[in-house]
C-alpha cells in the first residue's frame, strides 16, 4: 500500500540558529532535520514510506524580523525545492511563509506553489500573538483559497505572555514541555481552528482547507462541547462543528495509540484522516505499524494512509 506521510520536518545547518533562536532544538534532531538526502531516504523506506511532504520545522521564518523573514522563507523553500529535484517522486513540500510580511507571504505562496511545484502552505500557530483570523492575515489566507491548496497549521511556542503565566512556579525544564508538546500545544492550535471560525474565515473563505496533526489537536474529543457553547453566537450560519468539519483535515502525527484515532474516525470520519510522523520527532516505523495494525477496514487505512493526501495534496 502507498504511503504518504505529510508532516515531515527539515532545517538545513546553516539556517538552525536563526530559525530556532531562543529555543533550540533537541540534540538528536538536529541531524535529521538537515538530511535531505540518502539517509533520509533509507529511514522512509525502512518504514514503508513512499513519500514526504517536507515541512520547515516551527517556527520556520515567522519570528525574525520582517525584512529578514521574506529572504529566510525563499531560501528554506528553494532548499525543500532542491530536494524534490534531487529525489522525484519521493518528496513533496509546504511552503513556509514569511508572516510578520502578509502580503510577502502570499507572493511567496504564490511562488512556491506555482513555481516550485509545492502542494501547500504551512503556516506556525500565531504571529507574534497575533491569529489568522486577524484582518492582516487575508492576504495568505486568499492566496491559498486562490491557488486551490491546503494551509498545514502547525504549533508553535506560546507568546512571552502565556509562557509566563502558565510556566510560573514550575521548572523550565517542565514548563517548556508542558507548554508544547505535552499539552499546550494542542490546546492552543484547536483554539486557533475555532478563532478562524468565530472570526469568520471560512465564511471570507469558503474554499479554505486547514490540516492540523497530532490526531487533530484536541479537537475530537471537545468539538461537540465547543459546538454546544458556540454555535449559538453564530446565528444564520452553519455551526461550529459542521464548519470544523467541513474545512479541517486531521493527521495522525506523533499519535500511536488506538483511543484517540477511534474518537478521531467517530467525529471526522476517514475521509479527513491522513498519515504522517512528525518525522524526525516520532518514528516512522512505529507510527506505520501502527496504521498496519490499526482496528481499520482495509477501504479506511488505505484512505488514511494515501488516498485522502493524493486527493487534497495532489502528490
Amino acid at each position: 500500500m502507498r504511503l504518504i506521510a505529510v508532516e515531515e520536518h527539515f532545517l538545513p545547518s546553516e539556517h538552525a540558529k536563526e530559525v530556532m533562536a531562543g529555543y533550540g532544538l533537541p540534540p538528536a534532531a538536529a541531524g535529521p532535520l538537515a538530511d535531505l538526502g540518502a539517509g533520509r531516504i533509507a529511514t522512509m523506506d525502512a518504514a514503508g514510506i513512499d513519500v514526504q511532504v517536507l515541512s520547515v520545522v516551527a517556527p520556520a521564518a515567522q519570528e525574525v524580523p520582517r525584512p529578514r523573514a521574506v529572504d529566510l522563507a525563499r531560501a528554506l523553500n528553494d532548499r525543500a525545492a532542491e530536494a524534490i529535484r534531487q529525489y522525484p517522486g519521493r518528496f513533496r513540500a509546504l511552503a513556509a511563509l514569511p508572516m510578520p510580511d502578509p502580503a510577502a507571504a502570499a507572493a511567496e505562496a504564490f511562488r512556491a506553489v506555482r513555481d516550485l511545484g509545492f502542494c501547500g502552505i504551512i503556516i506556525n500557530g500565531h504571529t507574534g500573538g497575533r491569529f489568522l483570523d486577524s484582518a492582516e492575515f487575508e492576504p495568505v489566507l486568499a492566496a491559498a483559497e486562490e491557488l486551490g491548496v491546503p494551509v498545514y497549521l502547525h504549533p508553535t511556542y506560546p507568546p512571552a505572555a502565556v509562557a509566563e503565566a502558565y510556566g510560573a512556579g514550575l521548572d523550565p525544564a517542565v514548563a517548556a514541555l508542558l507548554m508544547t508538546a505535552g499539552w499546550g500545544w494542542h490546546a492552543e492550535t484547536g483554539m486557533h481552528v475555532l478563532r478562524m471560525v468565530l472570526g469568520g474565515v471560512f465564511d471570507r473563505h469558503p474554499r479554505l482547507q486547514v490540516i492540523v496533526g497530532h490526531m487533530g489537536e484536541n479537537l475530537p474529543f471537545s468539538l461537540l462541547r465547543a459546538d454546544a457553547v458556540l454555535s449559538r453566537l453564530r446565528p444564520g450560519h452553519e455551526s461550529v462543528a459542521d464548519t470544523v468539519r467541513s474545512h479541517v483535515h486531521l493527521t495522525i502525527s506523533g499519535y500511536t495509540t488506538v483511543a484517540p484515532l477511534q474518537c478521531a474516525l467517530t467525529v471526522f470520519g476517514a475521509d479527513r484522516l491522513m498519515f504522517s510522523t512528525d518525522y524526525p520527532f516520532g518514528d516512522p516505523v512505529q507510527h506505520a505499524t501502527f496504521l498496519e495494525t490499526a482496528p481499520l477496514s482495509p477501504e479506511d487505512r488505505a484512505k488514511i494512509a494515501h488516498t485522502n493526501a493524493e486527493r487534497l495534496l495532489t502528490v
